[in-house]
């Protein structure tokens, strides 16, 4: 049997192949190594009955993980994942990488993620190259759902958020400037935190405030990483993540402003990711 997990910094997609029937679905809290300590990820995994009880008969796991991105980070996840499953051959790389296999498929072209996090990279048809990007959620994550979070968060606080926006925005979450201060600085997943006010965009995406901040995340994102590549135009650009598929229309009108070349727009890649490898390792 072979295991394939797409995890970000919010969430974790699992898809377990099961040769009598359709493939087994899971969904777990984010597995990120710079945020969750090795003994967490290994509670999180056995807190997963449908997955775990198969852990004698799993022979491969392909694990695409947000964090993955160093030797020391995809070595302790392969740890924590070798606890519950033993008898596994366990292969660990960053979550692009799965992004790209899924939009992209065998052919060339980029992949950005738009989602908790933001990210891109280029696959030539055979391999994802080096990426200068991926600078986390302090300094870099343009155009994510942490950056969307943390302009939501900042205009509340100062007093800066229309009134009508402010008020919903009060009654949807508890804000003070010491709860955040708190959660950002002080708890674990700060990332996720910030991008759990992303929702808040989504109920109130026709306000004028709303649509002139996607359009500046976008806008930045897209002049931040994606023009870097002087060939840019020469081929399509596939978007992952729930930033990009909820607010497809606006992402939509800014590529055209600077004719990026749309490909697929994808919320989850694990459906696509899971036949990707399927059909590479039974090939």
């Amino acid at each position: 049997m072979i295991l394939v997990v797409d995890s970000g910094s919010y969430k974790s997609d699992w898809m377990l192949e099961s040769p009598d029937s359709s493939p087994i679905r899971e969904k777990s809290k984010g597995l990120n190594p710079f945020f969750t300590k090795e003994k967490e990820i290994v509670r999180i995994i056995q807190g997963l009955d449908s997955i775990t009880k198969h852990a004698s008969e799993i022979r491969e796991i392909y694990f695409f993980g947000s964090g993955c991105t160093n030797p020391d980070r995809r070595e302790m996840m392969s740890n924590a994942l070798s606890q519950v499953f033993q008898h596994a051959f366990i292969s660990v790389e960053n979550d692009l990488i799965g992004s790209a296999y899924a939009t992209c498929g065998n052919e060339p072209g980029y992949t950005a993620v738009l989602g908790t996090g933001s990210n891109i990279t280029f696959f030539d048809g055979e391999q994802v190259l080096p990426t200068k990007q991926g600078l986390g959620f302090i300094l870099g994550d343009q155009g994510s759902g942490v950056w969307f979070g943390k302009k939501l968060i900042t205009s509340f606080l100062y007093g800066v958020m229309p009134e009508e926006l402010a008020k919903q925005f009060s009654k949807s979450y508890q804000v003070t400037k010491e709860l955040v201060m708190k959660h950002v600085y002080h708890k674990g997943s700060p990332n996720a935190y910030l991008a759990s006010f992303a929702p808040f965009m989504h109920a109130n995406q026709q306000h004028p405030y709303i649509q002139g901040l996607l359009h500046q995340g976008f806008e930045l994102f897209i002049k931040t990483h994606i023009l870097l590549y002087p060939d840019y135009q020469q081929h399509v650009c596939h978007f992952v993540g729930g930033i990009a598929y909820h607010f497809q229309r606006e992402l939509a009108q800014v590529c055209r402003q600077y004719s990026v070349n749309i490909g697929k727009i994808i919320k989850e890649p694990i459906e696509e990711l899971y036949n990707f490898v399927i059909e590479r390792e039974t090939a």
